[in-house]
């Protein structure tokens, strides 16, 4: 009787428990239905915005407590949101994580351990690509996996330096180099710190022990004063959010592949691109807003002090929302964003290719690094060569203008600069559209239809440019100046 008993209280059990997963499984369905997004679109909102809770209980509970219950308490956050988002395919950055703990401790700091560390950190992302990628964008197991890619990277990289001449190396790397051995539970603390698991940012495993530690506060000993930096970075992106939310309706990929586009005149096509390529970068800057006030809160946000004696916050900062609304260059808008990630790519990639003697070269290597990190798909490949040759491009023109006496004194018209500056703002903006048209439609038969739509004008454009403005700098540029510029 007893074991029957128990019997029917066990399946009663089982079932409550299956109820209530179904019930939260329909409620999520619904309403990420009646917002017009995805099921995990919204898992992955609800796990942004879930990081200001920690991050508060982190402050109150935590802050100044022992190393190893910091650790453990962003490893099981961390853990727990890769479940809530992704299930059981959480293996793959718990196998890779504890997998790099291995190759520190069994190969030391050697180049053999850097090198391994690349090739299978960067092996496994892609295998996840090849056998997960579809035609769409798909919120699954490897977007963050491409985060904690790169952060396994650095620490492998960032371990090798700690074991080197000091003198023989930069200030950069003697910042970033460690020097202690790291324990498992330090690797996945750093791998697992909720705050940026998910989207980022990037940051240091040196930049995280000093949080473990207490030390990125503006009063020392006491818990940082950074609630209202943090606010400010969330209530900037919620902007951002509910612009994203409002337009997206009406601004879509899929009109980009309708015959309407196709069919309507060109000046439509080319303003549409423009207006869709400012608006598609929107949802990564909510994101990343949103993380930098969660890392803010924490204290990871913590990078010292202005010449004013100021707290500054930024040490996490995705984004430079100002440049990025109102440069009117290509290199401005990539300087103002996924600032932590090109900032890793030029300490751990294109500094280090500095043997090559070339910095065209280094560049060009850089950049198809990050379309590989991106995915399999040759939009990506189309996205970075243009991002290439448009920052050639540019550069080329800025130097021209610079060392032309007569372009120089017209561009110095006071009168004329608003006019310049929405010429700018249109070529910037229009062909910023043109290149996120491959990263965003990804498969090759669709950003080929809609380039097709508008001639190759992006291509066509800066190609001939970088032919032209050579002869151009011959013809208008004064020996004299040629001369000084050589010496």
């Amino acid at each position: 009787m007893a074991s029957a008993a128990e019997g029917d209280v066990g399946t009663v059990v089982e079932l409550a428990r299956v109820l209530r997963w179904g019930f939260e499984e329909l409620s999520l369905n619904k309403l990420a239905t009646s917002l017009g997004a995805s099921e995990q679109a919204l898992r992955l909102i609800i796990s942004i915005f879930l990081g200001y809770p920690l991050a508060l209980f982190y402050r109150h509970y935590l802050f100044y407590k022992d190393s190893y219950l910091i650790h453990l308490f962003h490893t099981f956050t961390g853990l727990s949101i890769a479940y809530f988002n992704f299930g059981n395919q959480l293996y793959h950055s718990l196998l890779c994580t504890v997998l790099q703990f291995l190759i520190l401790r069994l190969m030391g700091r050697t180049v053999t351990a850097v090198i391994t560390t690349f090739i299978f950190q960067m092996a496994y992302l892609l295998a996840g690509y090849y056998y997960t990628a579809t035609g769409n964008y798909d919120i699954k197991w490897t977007m963050p996996h491409c985060v904690l890619t790169l952060k396994l990277i650095g620490l492998a990289v960032d371990y090798f330096d700690g074991g080197q001449d000091q003198n023989s190396l930069s200030s950069e790397q003697q910042k970033y180099a460690i020097r202690g051995v790291p324990s498992l539970l330090e690797v996945a603390g750093f791998s697992y710190f909720y705050g940026a698991f998910l989207v980022g940012p990037q940051f240091s495993m040196n930049h995280y022990m000093k949080l473990v530690q207490g030390q990125l506060t503006d009063i020392p000993g006491k818990i940082p004063n950074s609630t209202v930096p943090a606010l400010k970075r969330l209530s900037l992106g919620l902007v951002y959010l509910v612009g994203y939310v409002l337009l997206s309706p009406h601004i879509t990929d899929d009109y980009l592949l309708s015959e309407d586009y196709e069919n309507r005149l060109f000046w439509f096509r080319c303003m549409y691109m423009l207006v869709w390529g400012k608006f598609v970068l929107y949802k990564y800057v909510t994101c990343w807003l949103v993380t930098e006030g969660v890392c803010i809160l924490t204290g990871l946000g913590f990078n010292d002090f202005d010449e004013n004696g100021n707290a500054k916050w930024d040490a996490c900062a995705n984004m430079k929302v100002w440049l990025f609304e109102t440069t009117p260059r290509f290199t401005g808008t990539i300087a103002s964003f996924n600032i932590n990630t090109n900032a890793w790519v030029a300490r751990y990639f294109f500094k280090r290719l500095k043997f090559l003697g070339n910095k065209e070269l280094s560049q060009g290597l850089a950049l198809l690094f990050l379309a590989l990190w991106h995915g399999l798909h040759s939009g990506y490949l189309v996205c970075f060569q243009m991002e290439f040759l448009i920052v050639v491009v540019e550069r080329k023109a800025a130097s021209l203008i610079r060392d032309s006496p007569t372009l120089s004194n017209v561009a110095s018209i006071t009168i004329l600069q608003p006019f310049y500056y929405l010429v700018q703002q249109t070529i910037h903006w229009l062909f910023m559209g043109y290149s996120m048209t491959a990263f965003c439609l990804f498969t090759w038969d669709k950003w080929l239809k809609v380039y097709k739509s508008i001639y190759f004008l992006g291509h066509v454009f800066f190609l001939s440019l970088l032919f032209i403005l050579p002869y151009l700098h011959k013809a208008m540029v004064p020996r004299k100046e040629k001369l000084k510029k050589m010496e």
